[in-house]
């Protein structure tokens, strides 16, 4: 089960990366309606989420169901954590009091 586990959060994980390409592409402006949706960034983030969803189908034939909606809660720190890396967003106090509860409530469910 572990592995799975592993699975379902790496899934999560390059869930959210795919994320970050959708909002590079948001961030550009393009010469065409066909370029907006077929450029660099825009087809590799749904290979990526395709990717993400296939993994999370392998995960869900041996994870509890109960752990799927903790898994899918670190969602939200990796995109606190990627915004940061790749849009050098600030953290503001609700931002970090946020992941700070996120984390906590995975841990008391881990334990």
């Amino acid at each position: 089960m572990i592995l799975y586990s592993a699975i379902l959060i790496f899934s999560v994980f390059i869930s959210a990366f795919s994320q970050v390409l959708l909002k590079k592409s948001a961030l550009k402006s393009y010469d065409s309606f066909i370029r907006e949706y077929v450029n660099i960034y825009v087809v590799p983030a749904y290979a990526i989420y395709f990717l993400a969803v296939f993994l999370d189908l392998i995960a869900l034939r041996k994870v509890p169901v109960s752990f799927v909606p903790v898994a899918e809660a670190s969602s939200y720190v990796f995109v606190l954590l990627f915004g940061r890396i790749f849009f050098r967003e600030s953290f503001s106090k609700r931002k970090v009091l946020a992941m700070a509860l996120i984390l906590a409530g995975i841990i008391v469910f881990v334990i």
